[in-house]
């Protein structure tokens, strides 16, 4: 985690030390001298009465208060809630918000979201989820992943689309036995991750929402002819608000953008597997 993520998301909520105008920490920080040294410079300690030391205490008493009550508040208003604006310099396009976004589940697959372009982009990425998960790989899963997501005018050629894309000869091409199942001592692989999203096009009803995803596929195992590797993708949806939430009616993917690969280490099969099966997944949102 970087120092930005401590601080707030993704650096760019100020912490406290952070606001230039806080007085623990920035450009202003308070600083109190107490009047008067060790002596008078003649080698004598001035005489202080009692009133006098009460007067200082107090001050520095109601300084300290002063700078507790400030930094209490962290950048908040009177009613709690955060003053910084989503849109306010410095934040990225895909910047959480103050909306909620999810509002429940249909199965295991987020559902509800706001009807507006942030909710159409949660719903997009939640899909793009769903749509690159292991689940997809088995008739049945998919079948209900495609009822979860998909508007019911365009699930009858989603269906009919996929049912031939997901065909023995595809099976075999990414090491799975030819009704889809992964071969005894293997651990089949298949998890989509947004990276973020964007609306290209938007109005009340509809909505085009690109979302930026790294993904990973394979069948961890001892011995793997098919280990398990990474991609760079972007998914572009077509939504629909359709009976109180966003549904998509188109699917299209394309390669990238893609970074520079790191020098990272390849973990071993069974890393990989326990990190996969160990490491639950998100309800993405906006």
């Amino acid at each position: 985690m970087s120092q930005g993520d401590e601080r707030g998301y993704g650096g760019n909520e100020p912490g406290r030390t952070d606001d230039a105008y806080s007085t623990l920490g920035g450009t202003r920080q308070t600083r109190t001298r107490l009047p008067g040294g060790d002596d008078d410079g003649y080698g004598r300690r001035p005489a202080r009465s009692s009133r006098s030391l009460i007067m200082v205490v107090g001050v520095v008493v109601l300084l300290i208060a002063a700078i507790a009550f400030a930094n209490q508040g962290g950048g908040r208003g009177s009613d709690g809630g955060n003053d910084k604006k989503p849109d306010a310099a410095g934040a990225g396009p895909t910047a959480a918000t103050g909306t909620k976004p999810v509002q429940g589940k249909n199965g295991t697959i987020a559902s509800g979201f706001a009807h507006d372009e942030q909710g159409a982009q949660s719903a997009a990425a939640n899909y793009a989820v769903a749509l690159g998960s292991a689940d997809m790989f088995e008739k049945a899963k998919r079948d209900g992943i495609l009822d979860a997501v998909i508007a019911p005018a365009s699930i009858g050629k989603f269906r009919t689309t996929l049912d031939k894309a997901y065909s023995t000869d595809f099976f075999r091409n990414v090491g799975l036995n030819d009704d889809g199942t992964p071969p005894a001592g293997f651990a089949f692989i298949s998890r989509t991750t947004p990276i973020g999203t964007k609306a290209t096009k938007s109005s009340v009803d509809s909505a085009t929402v690109e979302v930026w995803c790294s993904g990973l596929i394979g069948l961890a195992g001892e011995g793997s002819t098919k280990p398990v590797t990474d991609g760079w993708f972007t998914i572009t949806m077509e939504l629909q608000w359709v009976d109180g939430d966003w549904k998509a009616i188109t699917h299209s993917q394309k390669d990238g953008p893609a970074p520079v690969g790191g020098d990272n280490r390849a973990s071993s099969a069974d890393e990989i597997a326990g990190a996969v099966n160990g490491f639950g997944g998100f309800t993405y949102a906006r």
